[in-house]
């Protein structure tokens, strides 16, 4: 059989193996190695830059912050380290429509934390406070079209300060590189899978320009950025403290 031509120009429509029912045993093998090539990958990096921008320290008010998608909730738990560094106490909320994955979060949080983790569908997410900064990491990716453009307008009604979409790059060298390394180290079999599947499924910039521009943002209200090795962001601000 002849090897599979890859195509970057367009996104895959693949399907992952976390996206299938697993055990919780799986789930929670596989989100562990998913954070630590967060960790080895600068994943985290993206967003901390931007929450910097935001001078946080400067608002008076408690501030409310979403993670949508929040899968093992290792982003929210570094922004928790990151808050408390900088004098920050923001309510932070990890929200995932994978109930197993809310658990699987709490359960790798510190019991001191705060973070309140919540299963539940984005879209049906209620509070009675208002909701000032949204994040996603590597959520985004796992949606089709429209459901993104959804998501862009949810946040927009949304997120008082701003929002924040961190995902990957659809590149060649991102893909084998990645491919490689799951190899190399002896990843989960789900994140040797799933992690080059989802480089496919990923992003390039003219991507996120035609989203955005079908969920009624222009080029001027939003900052598309890649982050070396493998991301690429979104960011939206509304205004800073």
């Amino acid at each position: 059989m002849p090897p599979e031509v890859l195509d970057f120009r367009r996104r895959a429509d693949l399907t992952e193996l976390m996206d299938e029912p697993c055990s919780r045993e799986e789930m929670r093998a596989c989100l562990q190695d998913l954070s630590k090539l967060n960790r080895w990958f600068l994943g985290y990096r993206p967003i901390l830059r931007w929450l910097d921008s935001l001078d946080l320290q400067k608002c008076g008010a408690t501030l409310n912050l979403l993670d949508a998608g929040c899968g093992y909730g290792d982003t929210l738990r570094r922004i928790e380290a990151w808050s408390q560094q900088r004098g920050i106490c923001p309510n932070l909320t990890g929200c995932d429509l994978n109930p197993d994955a809310v658990a699987i979060a709490a359960e790798a949080s510190h019991p001191a934390s705060k973070i309140q983790w919540l299963g539940a569908d984005i879209f049906r997410y209620e509070t009675s406070e208002p909701i000032d900064i949204v994040i996603s990491s590597l959520f985004t990716h796992h949606l089709a079209e429209e459901d993104i453009v959804r998501f862009l307008q949810w946040m927009e009604e949304n997120a008082r300060i701003g929002w924040f979409i961190n995902d990957l790059s659809r590149a060649p060298i991102p893909y084998h590189l990645l491919n490689a390394f799951s190899k190399l180290v002896g990843l989960h079999p789900f994140v040797k899978h799933d992690g080059p599947v989802s480089i496919r499924r990923a992003f390039v910039a003219e991507d996120w320009r035609r989203i955005c521009a079908a969920a009624g943002l222009s080029e001027n209200d939003v900052v598309i950025e890649g982050f070396t090795p493998a991301r690429l962001c979104v960011a939206r601000t509304k205004r800073r403290n």
